[in-house]
């Protein structure tokens, strides 16, 4: 078995071993093992959009496409949030979520996982290297508002500091 394959099985296996019995994220897999798409469901976890009026709204579910290039792991995952749904957060766009400055190998697919959920509610946001200039202005103006809440996501806890 090719070593990728063998990363993807593993990253699998891993995910479904730190999120199966967590009711805010649902992990689905994309298409034949071994999977390379996931499409991620927080649920009761508080993020932010833009009503009509350019404001921020709270809502509390969000979906996000996890595609690992053929590259991968030595390229990050493409992340980005499903059915044209952009979160306001510092680091989201339309095209992406920036999940890493750096990627390194040997970061785990299950702490990404969990580092777009700490995104959404705000526990983690970078306003020094923002895709998203506006909500980055609005973050630093409304730190006393954050996070939206501290859920922690699956078994065991993020080992790495993505960005």
């Amino acid at each position: 078995m090719a070593g990728n394959a063998r990363r993807l099985e593993g990253d699998y296996r891993e995910l479904r071993e730190s999120f199966d019995a967590d009711p805010l994220v649902q992990i689905m897999p994309l298409g034949t093992a071994p999977f390379d798409k996931y499409r991620i469901a927080y649920l009761g976890v508080p993020s932010l959009r833009q009503n009509q009026k350019g404001q921020p709204m709270r809502v509390d579910s969000t979906v996000v496409d996890l595609t690992l290039p053929a590259g991968y792991p030595k390229l990050p995952p493409i992340a980005k949030t499903a059915g044209g749904d952009i979160v306001f957060h510092p680091n989201f766009s339309a095209e992406k979520i920036c999940i890493a400055d750096f990627w390194s190998p040997g970061f785990r697919l299950v702490d990404v996982v969990r580092k777009i959920g700490a995104m959404l509610q705000y526990t983690d946001y970078n306003i020094e290297s923002p895709l998203n200039f506006v909500a980055a202005a609005w973050t630093q103006e409304h730190l006393h508002e954050l996070p939206l809440a501290n859920h922690s996501f699956g078994t065991g806890s993020v080992d790495v500091e993505l960005s």
